[in-house]
């Protein structure tokens, strides 16, 4: 039975989000629930249930960031960035967690991730070629994991079980959870990685992204946010759709995570957060650049972010568009203004 607070795949309140259309026929439709917000935290659009309870996934990483940094975690620039991003294995980003677990006077050893191959498919390719084993460094949360472990190594926290629920880092990633999004946590649950996750709602991670892009540099907030923005390619990769948006948008700030959660804000404070209930991700960055068009961000610079072709013999014969229920709640806002 579904928990009572979340949302079934089959309710009506869900809402169109997207479709995939091929060769001049609707192949596919992805239903969820749907966010913008402005600068004063004012509500500009929602679809869906917004307030039913979700799983954020890997979105809530600049908040796990947060926590660690307001414990007292020594981050800044691209470990900063690598602590709120899911980065692709490449060399580099490896190179920053083992610098961030030397600080903590640990090795990978002491990393409660599992091992993984890279994202990344020429990394991938060259280490295949090179017969190496996959390796929790190279698994995509490893930067996560050693600011929780650089947190706990700052205040005298067992780092074993850095992990456990209980564990003061993680009951401060719950605290800072329920602060900056507004929204109390209802249920504890177990990320991909093996980190605690905790449940919050689509409206509540707009509120949340709003606070980071709006928020003074100085502060430990700002410090995340700016740190993102400026190293974006710590936060994804090479080529990540996370990464090259805060290329092309100026001042923007994107996290996506799996099962098709993703937050994106614009430097002003608008804000535009979904949960696709199919966990498919493929329309989630495209989506939330229409909205934000929509509302008057310029994100004319996402060039090909903001198109998703449908392949047939390695050609385009479709793509992946807006959904009926979101156009038309677009059309409707255009045509009031």
């Amino acid at each position: 039975m579904p928990h009572p607070s979340t949302v079934h795949p089959t309710d009506p309140a869900l809402a169109e989000l997207a479709v995939v259309e091929r060769s001049g026929m609707i192949e596919s439709r992805h239903f969820g629930s749907i966010v913008a917000i402005g600068p004063r935290g004012e509500t500009l659009l929602e679809l869906g249930a917004p307030d039913a309870r979700i799983l954020p996934r890997s979105t809530v990483k600049p908040l796990q960031a947060l926590a660690c940094l307001d414990a007292g975690a020594d981050l800044r620039g691209p470990e900063l960035a690598i602590a709120a991003g899911s980065h692709t294995g490449e060399d580099e980003h490896v190179r920053v967690v083992e610098g961030m677990l030397e600080r903590a006077g640990l090795d990978e050893s002491a990393l409660g991730c599992p091992a993984d191959r890279p994202e990344d498919e020429p990394t991938f390719e060259r280490l295949l070629r090179a017969g190496a084993a996959r390796t929790p460094i190279r698994m995509n949360c490893s930067g996560k994991h050693a600011a929780m472990l650089l947190a706990s190594a700052a205040n005298g926290w067992s780092t074993h079980d850095y992990l456990d629920h209980g564990h003061p880092v993680q009951q401060a990633v719950r605290r800072t959870m329920a602060e900056v999004t507004g929204v109390a946590v209802g249920h504890d649950a177990v990320d991909g990685c093996g980190a605690p996750l905790f449940d919050t709602t689509v409206r509540g991670l707009a509120q949340a992204f709003r606070a980071l892009v709006l928020a003074d540099p100085a502060t430990p907030a700002g410090r995340v946010a700016a740190a993102m923005r400026a190293h974006p390619f710590y936060v994804g990769g090479a080529g990540h759709q996370n990464s090259r948006l805060m290329e092309t948008v100026p001042g923007a700030l994107a996290k996506g995570g799996a099962e098709g959660v993703i937050g994106v804000a614009a430097p002003d404070g608008t804000a535009v957060t979904m949960k696709i209930v199919d966990g498919n991700p493929r329309a989630t960055t495209l989506l939330a650049l229409d909205v934000l068009d929509a509302l008057g961000v310029d994100v004319s610079g996402a060039g090909e972010l903001a198109r998703v072709p449908v392949l047939g013999g390695g050609r385009p014969v479709g793509a992946v568009g807006i959904g009926a229920d979101l156009d038309a709640a677009l059309r409707d806002r255009a045509a009031a203004r």
